[in-house]
């Protein structure tokens, strides 16, 4: 039982940092370091310089700040105008109606953003007042909002993947890959249950204001066109293999500055707001994983992890119900710490039971994003729910309770993939290693 009472220590010494208000990359640091000192002989600055600058220069990382500027500038651009105009007309006979907007406009802005924050700021920047205008009730405006917004980790180009594929040294381009089914059957449970809804409240929904020809369908759509040609430019590059995620990254960037400056909403100001935006996240982000590679080398040595899979293995647990306990696991973690933070701590203890269950990393990196998406409409820490309540003023918890059904339908979206792992396979088998 020692390896428990190891860990115990090292997990009190990390949430007492952590709730003492310690940035993320030096708790896990100081952690790495305790573990080192207190429970191995090697030395230790000499591993904390090596790892720190291995972990800072891996060609892989370089696909993260791009596609981070690219969410940047397009979430300064008319994108997400642009998206209602081209997608309401068709909607307007669709149960729900203009409540799907806010869910087919996550899913977009999700392809070409890679961030769940971004995806609901943008969307909801434009929806809200859009529906609130048009009598929508506000349970379903926040609650579509809230739950389609998480598609932002999920659907690739997701910047949680590529921290997930650098922690676990998975391909990138396979994790990207293995998002998009999993991404389009959660949109699909998402229009699902707002059809549904609708069919029960029929009252409740508004009625459709205007009343489109195919030909104006079509004209109004026409700017979508730019948005769909930068999606396909950059997951088209990655999927038939021409490109790796790193140079789409750098497609990616070059067509959204072109997109934003089509639409006029490219300035000078913006470009460089974009650009410090995204050196502030990358930075962190890129701290934070040099900070868990340290962690993660440290408890190497200390053998943690080793002896963790090894008791784990002891207890003969299936892996229905390992994965069972993470997703509790992950769920309460996400309560207290983003995303990005959850899998950068985690992976270190928890990927060699993993591998000791025999499940494969590459399915199990889809699994861990789901959950991670779960927690950001959990409170008190869901970051989706404090951009909702910073857009629109709503108390925090009326803003959860809107998103409890979409939580639920995230959890469905879950059991789907574990007892049907071919939703995650399917595609990066096809495209091969």
């Amino acid at each position: 039982m020692s390896e428990i009472f190891l860990t115990l220590i090292l997990l009190l010494l990390l949430f007492f940092l952590l709730a003492g208000g310690v940035w993320v990359a030096f708790s896990l640091m100081a952690v790495g370091m305790a573990a080192l000192a207190l429970f191995s002989d090697a030395p230790l600055g000499e591993v904390m310089a090596t790892t720190v600058w291995g972990a800072s220069n891996g060609w892989a990382l370089a696909a993260l700040p791009l596609f981070i500027w690219m969410g940047e500038i397009l979430f300064r651009s008319r994108l997400s105008e642009d998206m209602f105009t081209g997608l309401s007309p068709w909607l307007t006979h669709l149960p729900g109606r203009l409540l799907h907007v806010n869910i087919l406009g996550c899913g977009i802005f999700a392809a070409v953003s890679g961030s769940s924050a971004a995806t609901a700021a943008t969307i909801g920047k434009m929806s809200i007042p859009e529906l609130a205008r048009r009598g929508y009730p506000q349970s379903m405006m926040l609650g579509t909002l809230a739950g389609s917004a998480t598609l932002g980790l999920l659907i690739p180009p997701s910047i949680i993947l590529i921290v997930y594929g650098v922690a676990t040294e998975q391909s990138i381009a396979r994790l990207f890959i293995a998002g998009v089914l999993p991404g389009c059957m959660l949109v699909t449970l998402f229009i699902g249950y707002v059809v549904v809804w609708s069919l029960f409240h029929k009252d409740a929904i508004p009625a459709g204001e205007e009343h489109f020809t195919l030909a104006e369908k079509l004209n109004r759509s026409k700017s979508l066109i730019p948005v769909l040609l930068l999606i396909l430019g950059v997951i088209g590059s990655i999927y038939s293999g021409i490109a790796s995620p790193t140079d789409a990254a750098a497609v990616g960037v070059v067509l959204a500055l072109v997109l934003s400056w089509y639409t006029g909403s490219l300035s000078k100001e913006n470009f460089l707001d974009s650009l410090m935006g995204a050196t502030k996240t990358s930075s962190m982000i890129a701290f934070i994983l040099a900070g868990a590679a340290f962690l993660t080398v440290a408890m190497g040595f200390t053998g943690i992890p080793k002896m963790l899979a090894s008791w784990i293995g002891a207890m003969h647990l299936s892996p229905y119900a390992l994965l069972g306990a993470l997703t509790l696991f992950f769920i309460v973690m996400g309560c207290f710490l983003d995303g990005i933070s959850v899998v950068v701590l985690t992976t270190s203890v928890i990927m060699p039971m993993i591998e000791q269950a025999g499940i494969d990393p590459l399915w199990f990196g889809i699994f861990v994003v789901i959950v991670v998406e779960m927690a950001q409409i959990t409170p008190p820490v869901g970051f989706n729910l404090f951009v909702i309540q910073g857009l629109t003023g709503v108390d925090i918890l009326k803003v959860a309770l809107a998103a409890l059904p979409f939580f639920l339908l995230l959890l469905l979206g879950l059991g789907l993939i574990v007892f049907i792992p071919q939703i995650v396979t399917l595609l990066p088998n096809m495209m091969g290693s």
